[in-house]
């Protein structure tokens, strides 16, 4: 029996695309080039790339020109939002690339997951990447063990590079440097040195609706009248949400002020942002640009927030839910059970009309709050009637007002504010020089929330005793322009003058934003 005879027949080393068959002769090559900042210098890096790449590429006889792709001015730790470098690997995959040449593993990823997850995904289709810094061909025995090793440094790379940037951002915070996106922050433009400064019709805008807010106006209220009016967000959109006015009544930067970090970066790879509740420090730049809205009236602003979401009422306490539709919603209350009123259609003896009713009676009938219905002709009467026994008090009506007029701020109050102020400075400057030695802050962190409570607790005193004076100054100014007048119910000016009317069994109480009560 004749032995066996075994000829080896070497493997031909081939080099593309599984769907690239045998007539295909010349190799299908593209390249992929990116730059990740867009400053002028690395604009001109991407340009050399791709002229270099075109050039590399065509003038080889054995290679077919497949194209460039090219992402400019986008990160390399993450492959989600490069458009060109998904659109490659789609090419590849439909057959279409049989080599991709690339600078190196930086400019390919910095990621070392993705950076691999993408070679062996090419590698399946018999697709190559050619390093050209690292001169590593991911089809050579040695590729995958060097590309691991080399993804993994440029990881590092873009980790340490994260750091820097986060060393560098935290170092202008301490400057008090404030850094705004103001393409779409209304009322702010930057100048020609980055310095935020008032666009004018914005800022009409802004404190259109801290007037109307603080007026009475609900967030939905104000957001269809601008609509109405066809004024657009600072995002160029038709659409107001509630969300985003809602917003612009909590931005400190409308009084001057800027809170810095209010987020930061929990993973340099995802670029992931999460809200920044004492996980890193904060910093609170007072006066750091010109105001649209004086700071008193931002506090009036936050107090009016925290009451419209904490309405409480009737015996029980329960939570009512704030509403403007009407002028007198919310601020109606039973002089029984303390609840609000409400305005309802009722049924009586088959013809319908409008009347208001105390909530917890609606709700838990007569046995719980026996008070009355009141019938809405009767509630608005009540209110006109105490409106003009107002007016017709004249000169000596202005006379009481003007006596309750409290000084905006006294003396004691302003020594203890700049007192406080001071202290945070102190503290702060501490707080300051222990992170930079990279000792524990965390007992001067709570010192500073304490004095900035405080401090803030003072202001909001202040706010409070400076609105009451504009109150009662715009209730003497209504009462000169309207002497003697008998005036017809009328929903924006009981908004503007009236703070809540209480229903009793026989008779209204009235009171106005001055703090005069008028019982009718």
């Amino acid at each position: 029996m004749a032995g066996k005879n075994i000829t080896v027949i070497p493997a031909r080393k081939r080099v593309g695309s599984t769907a690239a068959k045998e007539k295909i002769k010349k190799l299908r090559v593209a390249a992929y080039c990116r730059v990740s900042t867009e400053t002028e210098e690395q604009n001109l890096s991407y340009e050399v790339q791709v002229a270099h790449y075109t050039e590399y590429i065509k003038k080889n006889t054995e290679w077919e020109f497949a194209g460039i792709f090219a992402d400019d001015g986008i990160s390399g730790t993450n492959t989600k939002k490069r458009e060109e470098f998904n659109r490659m690997i789609e090419e590849c995959m439909e057959g279409n690339i049989d080599l991709v040449i690339t600078k190196s593993i930086s400019r390919f990823a910095r990621n070392t997951l993705d950076c691999l997850k993408y070679i062996r995904q090419l590698k399946e289709k018999n697709i190559a990447v050619y390093f050209e810094k690292e001169n590593i061909n991911t089809m050579d025995a040695k590729g995958e063990v060097l590309l691991t090793i080399m993804a993994s440094l440029a990881q590092q790379e873009s980790q340490s590079l994260s750091q820097n940037v986060k060393l560098g951002l935290q170092y202008r915070y301490q400057q008090g440097k404030v850094q705004v996106n103001h393409n779409r922050f209304m009322g702010y433009t930057k100048d020609e040195e980055g310095n935020l400064i008032i666009v004018p019709e914005e800022a009409e805008i802004i404190k259109r609706i801290y007037r109307e807010y603080l007026e009475g106006k609900s967030l939905v209220g104000i957001g269809r009248d601008l609509e109405k009016d066809g004024i657009l967000t600072a995002a160029g959109k038709p659409r107001w949400r509630p969300e985003t006015i809602k917003k612009i009544l909590l931005n400190e930067k409308y009084i001057g002020d800027a809170l810095l970090q209010k987020t930061f970066t929990v993973d340099f790879l995802t670029k992931k942002r999460v809200k920044n509740e004492g996980h890193v420090p904060q910093y609170y730049v007072e006066n750091s640009h010109e105001a649209i809205i004086p700071k008193e009236l931002f506090l009036q602003a936050q107090e009016e927030l925290h009451r419209r979401s904490n309405i409480y009422t009737g015996a029980d306490k329960n939570k009512r839910i704030y509403s403007s539709k009407y002028a007198l919603s919310t601020i109606t209350f039973c002089g029984d059970c303390g609840d609000i009123y409400r305005r309802v259609y009722w049924n009586i003896h088959g013809r319908k009309e409008f009347v208001w009713r105390c909530v917890t009676r609606i709700e838990q009938g007569p046995e719980v709050c026996k008070n009355r219905t009141v019938k809405e002709t009767e509630l608005y009467d009540a209110v006109m009637t105490a409106i003009n026994r107002l007016l017709a008090g004249g000169d000596n009506m202005i006379r009481i007002l003007e006596e309750n007029i409290y000084a905006v701020i006294g003396d004691t109050t302003e020594y203890k504010i700049s007192e406080i102020n001071t202290l945070l400075e102190e503290k702060q400057k501490e707080v300051i020089n222990l992170a930079n030695k990279g000792k524990d802050y965390d007992f001067l962190a709570d010192e500073i929330d304490k004095l900035r409570e405080k401090r803030q607790t003072l202001l909001v005193e202040d706010a409070s005793l400076s609105g009451e004076n504009e109150r009662i100054n715009e209730l003497i100014d209504f009462i000169r322009n309207n002497k003697y007048r008998t005036l017809l119910y009328d929903d924006t000016l009981v908004r503007k003058i009236i703070q809540n009317v209480t229903v009793y069994d026989d008779h209204f109480v009235i009171c106005f934003k001055s703090g005069i009560e008028i019982e009718v």
